[in-house]
């Protein structure tokens, strides 16, 4: 899977990712975060929205809601309504992923 460039504005760039949102889209938010090694993301859940994170490089680990599932570049993981959802880089190098939602950032 490659993916070059999703465009879009900077949201947030600190010690621990990058994470970018191109809103040009009439209803989906594609959203690109760069995981910086041994960081992981606050975590969080959304009532009322589901999402779609792609791995596109890297490796780590996902947990979702009660439950841990180890990801890798190229897959796909589906985070329905409500489930609390947080992305941890185990690894030496930067995990790329990609997410898209419907409607506008909650968090």
């Amino acid at each position: 899977m490659k993916i070059k460039n999703i465009d879009g504005q900077i949201v947030k760039d600190n010690e621990t990712y990058i994470l970018k949102d191109n809103t040009s889209l009439k209803n989906l938010v594609i959203s690109s975060t760069t995981l910086h090694p041994g960081k992981s993301t606050r975590g969080h859940s959304h009532a009322g929205q589901e999402e779609v994170y792609m791995i596109i490089s890297g490796s780590g680990t996902m947990e979702l809601d009660d439950k841990k599932i180890d990801i890798q570049g190229g897959e796909m993981v589906l985070i329905h309504d409500g489930v609390f959802h947080r992305v941890h880089n185990n690894a030496e190098v930067d995990l790329y992923m990609v997410c898209i939602f419907d409607g506008e950032r909650n968090h």
